[in-house]
């Protein structure tokens, strides 16, 4: 395996990385805003049947993103991450063009696939960082992937909100020069990470995803990561979900005030992830440090579900914004219990888990949510999507505790 060196050829390359990673998670919020107006206007106006695609949407999404990720690792494993990564970006850009001219909606729809598709390229983001940082560095800069993440959720929504403000259109053109403009960039500063002698031969069993799985079951460290990942994610998409609507029942809140909560949610998160799992990882070790970050987490989710005022929400915000220590950490344990030649495959794997639970999750919160605002259970309990997500990530952390074998270096 590579070391990191302190080049401006390797800063730049890795900072490509970030970018990729940011953009990604752009082209997922840029479009929150105004997706479900286009489609609307697709359908006549008519607001239920706009609101079954964009269900629709999202689960094809997630579906495409678990099939596709663990082909794009394999791929990466035997022709290299920079290949793919340039594709994903050239890609994504020519996508965005398409989704903003699309006249109807199958070619919206077809959009939506190109996109799930493209997008799928953070595993291979993942493998490179794994590829050309040292061991004991890891976590940090795995943690610097999710503060892209949380960045490209905050800038996403708030910059789709106001280019859609001037043509529901300009979102996905920003997004189309973004993703261009990166793809000539990396094409001239990012270099090839995985050496030649690492590289395994593609074969559809490799790329087969639950296939891409089973990386996982022969080593307690990675399964038992693995389904706290799992159940992590899972967590997760309750605040896509459930939040607007929670918070417009319960609090009142318009857009305006749920805005400023995902955003300074995406803040807390960059702050965190960019910033402290380092001295915390280095303070607790990181299974210890993913550990303190769940259950952190889990309460301030059961806090969401509780609080009876809409200022008392923002008391568990930062909280939350622990959640980024278990992310950073099992990432960087779980890369450590496979061997060079797995890293693609490992992350691929990964972004496997968390796309499954992308499927399932929303699914789960709606249904949580329509059941709790319905009286169903004798009560009207509207934060039930919020106590089941903090029961989940409660669940997480149990795994992480009791099931997952700490070695010397994370005890």
């Amino acid at each position: 395996m590579t070391t990191t060196t302190a080049s401006p050829a390797r800063q730049a390359a890795f900072y490509f990385v970030i970018i990729t990673v940011a953009l990604d998670m752009l082209a997922i919020g840029i479009i929150i805003p105004v997706l479900p107006k286009l489609i609307e206007g697709f359908v006549g106006g008519d607001v239920a049947r706009a609101a079954k695609y964009v269900g629709l949407f999202s689960t094809l999404f997630a579906a495409i993103q678990f099939f596709v990720s663990p082909v794009l690792g394999a791929l990466s494993d035997r022709f290299g991450r920079r290949p793919v990564i340039l594709s994903s970006n050239l890609g994504l850009g020519l996508d965005y063009i398409v989704m903003a001219l699309a006249p109807t909606l199958p070619w919206l729809f077809l959009g939506r696939i190109v996109s799930g598709i493209t997008s799928a390229s953070v595993s291979t983001a993942g493998a490179y960082i794994a590829d050309t940082t040292p061991p004991d560095q890891r976590a940090a800069k795995f943690g610097m992937m999710g503060a892209a993440f949380g960045f490209g959720f905050v800038i996403g929504p708030a910059l789709g909100g106001i280019l859609g403000h001037w043509d529901i259109r300009y979102p996905f053109w920003a997004a189309a020069a973004m993703s261009l403009l990166n793809f000539a960039y990396g094409y001239f500063v990012l270099p090839e990470s995985h050496k030649l002698e690492n590289r395994t031969p593609f074969s559809w069993k490799r790329a087969n995803p639950l296939a891409s799985l089973k990386l996982l079951l022969g080593n307690r460290q990675l399964w038992s990561f693995g389904s706290a990942i799992f159940f992590s994610q899972l967590a997760h998409t309750v605040l896509p979900t459930a939040f607007v609507l929670y918070a417009s029942y319960r609090y009142g809140w318009g857009t305006q005030e749920v805005g400023w909560l995902l955003a300074a949610v995406g803040v807390a998160s960059v702050i965190v992830q960019g910033g402290l799992v380092k001295p915390f990882v280095k303070a607790m070790g990181e299974r210890n440090a993913a550990i303190l970050g769940l259950l952190l987490a889990s309460g301030a989710l059961a806090w969401y579900g509780t609080a009876w005022t809409g200022p008392l929400v923002w008391i568990g915000l930062p909280f939350a914004a622990f959640w980024g220590l278990f992310n950073a950490s099992a990432q960087s344990i779980m890369s450590k219990n496979v061997t060079a030649l797995d890293q693609g495959k490992l992350q691929g794997a990964t972004t496997s888990i968390q796309a499954l639970a992308n499927i399932i999750g929303p699914s789960v919160f709606a249904y949580a949510f329509s059941h709790g605002v319905s009286g169903f259970f004798g009560a009207e309990m509207p934060g039930l999507p919020f106590w089941l997500a903090s029961v989940s990530l409660f669940a997480a952390m149990l795994i992480t505790l009791f099931v997952t074998r700490p070695t010397e270096k994370q005890a």
